[in-house]
């Protein structure tokens, strides 16, 4: 006899309203809200993304409207976010607007999609932006923004804020004055982007890249420098943006990723447990996530879901780049990493349904 049957029905129900009206939840019973949101991958397309990201300069304004001009990528499934620890927004700056400092502790990163003539300024270091460079605002750093130039700046922003907020650990604080004082140009970037040379007299002890501002020529440069050797099969030519101090990676619960998919390369499926949000930099290509093929062209953003099938690729005669933020971090240091490579079909997975042909 199950235990369930030695009790009829109304008694049973008169068992679950007592614990329920004592908060107590049997394990058996699986109630309302105990599972994550089940997210699946997404595309945004430039071509419908860019107008919106336009048309907002005429709607707010940073500082008198809004602390900062954003529009979220938020992934289908979720109430906020692009996966359950990332968060991806696009930031519009036009000339002569200035985003007002503050610091939080979640922490960001700034992909530098379109513009010139804008800086994101760091703890007192100013960073000019171009396409392509990458700014790290890490947790409890001060950031501003400001637009000198004649063209609107466009970036995506990255951040830890779904992790951040589930931990209950989400601080703000209002810098006294829209801009913070200058201390120095470029100043990170001049002390730690040689790499494997730092200043002697210097022994950073902070929990992030002591380089802020990777510039878009030596990422290149290093792309392009590895684009005539054997790769990763599953990720073509794909570098990691590294701490010059410990090589670890740039922040504590974010990692980020450049890659290049070399014309009429195929790469091999697998899957991982880290969530990954990408930028398409440069050129065109799909991606077959869990059997739907996602095609994308520059500009493009896509969400790949942790432990989902992916592979990629680039049929036409020009390069793709990708750009990507993935928790990676969060999950080794949790010791819950794990990769799983697609073995049947010759390492490709049959592809299923196009996204957006449904």
């Amino acid at each position: 006899m199950a235990i369930q049957d030695r009790l009829t029905s109304e008694e049973l129900q008169s068992y679950y309203d007592t614990a329920e009206s004592i908060s107590l939840m049997p394990g058996w019973v699986e109630g309302e809200g105990q599972r994550p949101p089940e997210i699946k991958p997404f595309l945004w397309r430039w071509s419908e993304v860019e107008p919106l990201v336009l048309k907002s300069g005429s709607i707010v304004a940073p500082g008198a409207d809004v602390q900062r001009r954003t529009m979220r990528l938020t992934t289908p499934g979720l109430a906020r976010g692009s996966t359950q620890t990332l968060h991806t927004a696009i930031q519009l700056l036009l000339p002569g607007e200035t985003a007002p400092a503050h610091r939080h502790t979640p922490t960001a990163i700034r992909w530098i999609l379109k513009g010139k003539g804008a800086y994101t300024t760091v703890n007192g270091d100013k960073c000019w932006m171009e396409p392509g460079d990458l700014v790290l605002t890490p947790s409890w750093t001060w950031h501003d923004h400001s637009n000198e130039g004649n063209e609107p700046m466009i970036w995506m922003d990255g951040l830890d804020i779904p992790l951040v907020r589930y931990l209950k650990a989400n601080f703000y604080e209002q810098f006294p004055e829209d801009v913070q004082p200058i201390e120095g140009t470029g100043t990170s970037a001049r002390k730690y982007a040689a790499g494997a040379l730092r200043p002697t007299w210097e022994d950073p002890q902070v929990p992030y890249s002591s380089l802020w501002h990777y510039k878009w020529d030596r990422t290149y440069e290093a792309l392009s420098g590895m684009a005539d050797m054997p790769c990763d099969p599953h990720d073509d030519v794909a570098m990691e943006y590294s701490d010059p101090v410990t090589g670890g990676p740039v922040l504590r619960t974010m990692a980020c990723w450049v890659q290049m998919i070399r014309p009429g390369v195929h790469t091999k499926a697998h899957r991982h447990t880290s969530s990954k949000v990408y930028q398409v930099f440069k050129g065109s290509g799909y991606s077959v996530i869990d059997g739907q093929r996602f095609d994308w062209s520059e500009g493009d953003f896509f969400v790949l879901p942790s432990w989902a099938w992916h592979e990629h690729a680039c049929e036409g005669d020009q390069e793709a780049v990708l750009f990507s933020i993935q928790d990676i971090p969060v999950m080794k240091a949790l010791s819950l990493y794990r990769e799983e490579p697609y073995t049947e079909h010759a390492g490709h997975q049959p592809v299923t349904s196009h996204f957006g042909h449904e």
